[in-house]
């Protein structure tokens, strides 16, 4: 290749229980309250990228992201799935902290049996055994990632959760050979992380920090910043009256410099993406995992040495 305009980032992907094909830039928004608004899914679909709106959207908004629906993925928790099952976009899913219950399970069972032809995504796990066990419940798709995420403590307050590039190359292993997706979810802090998750065998990648902070976000901007949080910090229990005596927060709020329109952030994303692209010589997004290859490298002490 002699330019980057001559990556093609677009993919492809059929899915194994719906039937149905989708063709797009396969990087999503993650479905947080202050980045699933409608004016994100706006700046989105200009470039061919997906939308997951905030579940809280769920209830009252699903007028507002009748545009491009095809590029939206409604996610809600066991309790939603009547509500799913009266959505019209390109995809829906069961999202939980833990996919590793045998009523979630049942849940994606029982969405399947509801909406037979509708494109399921289903997490998160982090696991080859458990993206298996959801693949073959009804899911076309599994959401890869726990506590990766830039606003999540879960690896801090409980000790749980898994290196995430290992998880998405694991996953995605075991989801491919059911002729399966995954999502990977977190962890991404620039471009260059979502090209490693890309080459790791990630189909779809889930990004959430890197679109905080600006002009399409659900935040008031004070001093030059605006607030970004995880959805199991004090800040989401207290907007959704999600207090009780056994649920502890895992995760946190922070202050992002504001960033303006989200137009030149997507650019520079995919730019990134189409420059790695060349580099390894991919001319297509497609076979970017094939042209890649991981180097293991170790922490190390820079150590003097005295005679």
């Amino acid at each position: 290749m002699s330019s980057r305009e001559e990556v093609n980032l677009e993919r492809t992907h059929s899915f194994l229980w719906s039937k149905k094909k989708w063709t797009g830039i396969p990087i999503m928004s993650a479905n947080m309250d202050t980045l699933g608004t409608p004016a994100m899914h706006r700046a989105l679909s200009k470039y061919n990228l997906i939308t997951c709106p905030a579940k809280h959207h769920l209830k009252k908004n699903l007028d507002k992201f009748k545009r491009g629906k095809s590029n939206v993925c409604w996610f809600g928790g066991i309790d939603d799935i009547s509500k799913l099952s009266k959505t019209s976009s390109g995809f829906i899913g069961l999202d939980v902290a833990n996919g590793y219950t045998i009523k979630f399970v049942d849940a994606v069972k029982k969405l399947r049996e509801k909406c037979p032809k509708a494109t399921i995504a289903a997490g998160n796990v982090v696991t080859a055994d458990m993206t298996q066990e959801l693949i073959l419940a009804g899911a076309d798709i599994v959401k890869v990632g726990i506590g990766p995420g830039s606003v999540c403590t879960t690896r801090i307050k409980t000790g749980i959760g898994y290196p995430q590039l290992s998880a998405v190359i694991e996953c995605a292993d075991a989801a491919h050979g059911l002729n399966a997706h995954i999502i990977a979810d977190g962890g991404c802090v620039s471009s260059g992380d979502i090209v490693k998750a890309f080459a790791g065998g990630a189909d779809f990648v889930m990004i959430g920090g890197m679109l905080a902070g600006h002009d399409e976000c659900d935040g008031t901007l004070e001093n030059g910043v605006m607030k970004f949080y995880g959805m199991a910090s004090e800040s989401a229990m207290t907007r959704h009256d999600n207090h009780n005596a056994y649920r502890g927060v895992e995760g946190k709020t922070v202050e992002v410099e504001y960033r303006g329109k989200a137009d030149e952030t997507i650019k520079d994303i995919l730019s990134g993406i189409r420059s790695a692209c060349t580099y390894v010589g991919a001319n297509r997004l497609k076979t970017l995992s094939k042209c890649t290859t991981f180097v293991r490298v170790n922490n190390t002490h820079n150590t003097v040495f005295e005679r």
